[in-house]
């Protein structure tokens, strides 16, 4: 499960061949979710508000690379950082 990038502190994460649809996983203290690669919605879990609105300003200009990173690690290939 490489981390991808740390935004605000929360952690990006994607997991080795994991399920549809495609989304990221992100840890911030006690704080886990997954967050829809799509919609920047998140999907599952809690995080801070303040937090997730970081997450999705900073996801929202790099969709098209987190949606490689998913498949790369969907293929159990490292995908990369993204900045």
């Amino acid at each position: 499960m490489p981390t991808v990038a740390i935004v605000a502190g929360v952690r990006i994460i994607f997991y080795w061949n994991d399920h549809s649809p495609p989304h990221f996983h992100v840890e911030f203290a006690e704080h886990r979710g997954q967050v829809s690669l799509e919609t920047l919605e998140l999907m599952e879990g809690s995080l801070p508000a303040a937090k997730l609105a970081a997450i999705r300003l900073w996801a929202s200009s790099r969709q098209k690379d987190l949606l490689e990173c998913w498949n790369k690690a969907r293929n159990n290939e490292h995908p990369g950082m993204v900045e």
